[in-house]
């Protein structure tokens, strides 16, 4: 075993992330994707607040059905995007499907910046959306297919960490960008002179103010095109999914990208082992293929892929955990925070629009840096701990946020100190959720499923979050317009779901190789089967595998020349 290898063996959290600089660099480079995510999900909230936007969108502005439907559009779109990407995805490769996924972002976000009608903004909205749902996809997929099982779940966390700084710089920009045009006007400023209304682009108000212009709101939707054309070009530069490779019957191709990856020689003991590994998981889903799906091919064959993860008892219960998951990370009130954020803070008792960004603004910087928490211990604590105690937490913080809420009512801006400790406690259920439930339930669907239908199943998960994410944007106007305190307790109802869906259903698969996860979930036979073919393999290839269960899965077995 290389010493690279064994090193990361020896340590876990930061320390064996930045033992590999080259996989480090790869899974930066990708969680780009999830930047845009981010950006765009974030971004929304502020430009609802933007008078020179209420100008130009008025329906938007000021109704909460079409506020509802304008934030809701992008989420049913992903929804499709993601459902749609699975075979694409398969089909291209991790590495070119991300690149597809980007040249659609880039229209859809230049259509949205230059809407001059409700169709333009729907419609780019709407494409920018596909992209979105295809990205959130294809990213933790393919971080985790190149990563090494003990920085794994560090690795893919940073797509949710990159989100979260997506979330942070969009609160920012909005915040600096609608001071464009000068000092701000509400559209409906009374105004007496030629035209029936006031016009917060050209005319001046009664107290002698001029309105915002269309870049504080343009300027935001336009810079999110930037980091999505470094990702796009980028990823030429960067290998795609070994596994994927191999499952392309690439194996050359294959094991020169390990062993880039790994940072070892092509011939090293470490790489030849993870190759016939992966070879052996691929050659037993080909096995149950021929088994179960004689004589179909094209279409039909993956349509059968699809109803086998409904059909197989094992398949069925990855399946559910990992939708389940996504579900709860949804219903936890994470997205109607973001989204209505600065609604939520007036509420609390914070009044003027400038001091409703700005605290949404340090939202945001909270959102960040309580994401570093699980970069550092999902791979030392496991998945289960932090997904209990950020369950735990989000539920007390919410049921503490409703009763302050519930117990002043409207004359909460009177009482300042309840209102900020109202405020306190939307922090600390940020800081809970952001370690627990919104980095894991990115990784967890990215590892638990087998390589011929991991792409397919985690086209589900990640679909079911975004109609979960639909569902929360179209219905949180209303919910905060007129269940007030009780939108807190809604969520915080889930929130104590979703601590007993984890403490009774979900496994722990920390340090498991994604060939491994048969084990986790008490599949052995296909575990042993998996074992005996990779023997087979080494005999073929000329070489012995060594040591024991224990040692294999620790990756410290020896391969010999025979």
């Amino acid at each position: 075993m290389s010493s690279t290898a064994a090193m990361a063996h020896q340590k876990q959290g930061l320390a064996a992330i930045f033992q590999n600089s080259y996989l480090l660099g790869v899974a930066l480079f990708a969680s780009l994707g999830g930047l845009l995510f981010g950006y765009d999900q974030g971004v929304v909230s502020g430009v609802l607040t933007m008078e020179s936007f209420g100008a130009k969108f008025p329906k938007v502005y000021a109704d909460t059905g079409f506020k509802g439907w304008f934030v809701s559009t992008i989420l049913i779109t992903a929804w499709f995007g993601s459902l749609l990407n699975g075979p694409i995805a398969d089909r291209l490769g991790r590495k070119f499907n991300m690149m597809l996924a980007v040249v659609i972002f880039v229209t859809g976000s230049a259509i949205q910046a230059g809407a001059v009608n409700l169709v333009m903004l729907f419609l780019g909205r709407a494409i920018a959306g596909v992209a979105i749902g295809m990205l959130t996809m294809v990213v933790p997929l393919y971080i985790s297919e190149v990563s090494l099982p003990d920085i794994r779940g560090g690795l893919v966390v940073l797509q949710q960490l990159s989100i979260t700084i997506g979330i942070l710089t969009s609160f920012w920009i909005d915040y600096g960008t609608h001071y464009i045009g000068g000092v701000r006007c509400a559209p409906d400023i009374p105004y007496t002179g030629a035209g029936d209304t006031f016009d917060p682009y050209n005319d001046v108000g009664p107290n002698g103010c001029s309105g915002q212009s269309d870049a504080s709101w343009r300027t935001p939707l336009a810079l999110q095109i930037l980091p999505a054309l470094i990702l796009g070009i980028g990823m030429i530069f960067y290998p795609d999914s070994p596994r994927w490779l191999l499952s392309q019957e690439r194996d050359e191709d294959a094991t020169k990208v390990l062993s880039k990856l790994r940072r070892c020689p092509i011939d090293s003991p470490s790489i030849v082992a993870e190759v016939l590994d992966i070879k052996a998981a691929i050659m037993l889903e080909n096995a149950y293929i021929r088994d179960h799906y004689a004589g179909l091919s094209g279409l039909r064959l993956q349509v059968a892929q699809y109803m086998s993860l409904f059909t197989n008892k094992s398949r069925f219960r990855r399946l559910t955990i990992g939708c389940c998951i996504m579900f709860f990370q949804q219903f936890m009130g994470c997205n109607a925070m973001i989204y209505y954020a600065p609604t939520m803070f007036a509420s609390l008792g914070l009044n003027g629009n400038t001091t409703s960004l700005l605290a949404t603004g340090v939202y945001g910087i909270v959102n960040c840096l309580s994401t570093v928490p699980a970069v550092i211990f999902i791979d030392r604590l496991g998945r289960r701990p932090l997904l209990m105690f950020g369950a735990a937490g989000t539920c007390i913080s919410l049921v503490i946020v409703g009763a302050i809420i519930g117990s002043y009512g409207a004359s909460l801006p009177d009482h300042k100190v309840a209102g900020w400790v109202g405020i306190a406690f939307i922090y600390i259920y940020d800081i809970n959720f952001s370690y627990s439930f919104a980095p894991i339930g990115w990784v967890l669907p990215s590892e638990i499923f087998t390589i011929a239908i991991r792409s397919k199943a985690i086209s589900i998960t990640t679909s079911t979050t975004w109609m979960c994410n639909f569902i929360i944007g179209l219905v949180t106007p209303d919910m905060l317009a007129k269940l007030t305190w009780g939108t807190y307790i809604f969520f915080a109802a889930f929130c104590l779901l979703a601590f007993g869906f984890t403490y009774f259903f979900v496994p722990e698969t920390r340090g498991k190789s994604l060939e491994d996860m048969d084990l986790v979930f008490g599949d052995t036979a296909a575990h042993e089967e998996k074992t005996r073919i990779a023997q087979i393999e080494a005999q073929l290839r000329g070489v012995r595998v060594d040591g024991t269960d224990a040692e294999k899965e620790a990756g410290t077995y020896d391969h010999a020349e025979v």
